[in-house]
């Protein structure tokens, strides 16, 4: 069964104790903050460590004759590949992220007792990401790129993912937060194949682009689908 927000004990707020307020405010103006220093200075010591930084990391170079040679080929016409499969090695490891998310969230809708046809959509979405994944698969080798290295992009969006699925594998949520969560994962999603097609119509991969189109459409219908059901389980009517 589902944990609807409901109205408790809830401490965390000042109101639960009017009188003791001005004493937790005079409190937190006397005490030191641990790290000495201003936020300009704060600030400015993150500017510093900014410059001095390594980069995430790289683009590997390719590993086959073949991937080689369309790397030159396709930097001698002006295009630059690195960009393309840094790209391609995001969207790689956010749709393998997209499946372990989906793994949780129909083990979620099973604890709090969803209906079947629910989870017989959540099961179809998470095999459409597994099928993502192989999309890009496919798109990189034809590149020559090796689609087992984790390029910067990938894993930036590897951490980004982290926080959506810590709230999904939370025993504590419930369905609405677990579905606002999804939703903020399939939000980037969306925009990311629509930015991914462009970027290899650019590139000169025009053959690639049906297959990401589709892909796209497959994620605007999680999309659309997502935001109904949390409209239901907040009991927003849908327009």
């Amino acid at each position: 069964m589902d944990k609807p927000a409901h109205t408790g004990m809830n401490r965390t707020g000042a109101q639960m104790s009017p009188l003791h307020t001005p004493e937790q405010k005079a409190a937190a103006e006397q005490v030191r903050p641990t790290v000495p220093g201003s936020a300009r200075q704060l600030a400015e010591a993150r500017q510093e460590a900014v410059a001095s930084a390594e980069p995430v990391g790289s683009v590997p170079i390719p590993g086959s004759i073949k991937g080689a040679v369309k790397t030159v080929a396709q930097k001698i016409s002006g295009h630059n590949p690195a960009i393309l499969i840094d790209k391609l090695g995001e969207r790689l490891a956010f749709e393998r992220t997209g499946v372990r998310l989906y793994d949780a969230m129909i083990a979620k809708a099973q604890a709090l007792g969803e209906p079947q046809d629910k989870l017989d959509r959540l099961q179809h979405f998470r095999d459409e990401e597994a099928e993502h994944m192989e999309r890009v698969k496919e798109a990189m080798e034809s590149l020559g790129a090796d689609p087992t290295a984790q390029t910067p992009s990938a894993d930036v969006a590897g951490v980004s993912g982290l926080g959506v699925l810590q709230v999904i594998t939370d025993p504590r949520t419930n369905m609405a937060q677990s579905l606002d969560a999804l939703l903020t994962a399939e939000l980037t999603d969306n925009a990311a194949w629509d930015l991914l097609i462009d970027l290899a119509r650019e590139a000169g991969q025009s053959d690639m682009v049906p297959s990401f189109e589709q892909a796209l459409r497959q994620e605007q219908d999680h999309l659309g689908t997502l935001r109904i059901w949390l409209r239901e389980a907040l009991g927003v009517k849908n327009s």
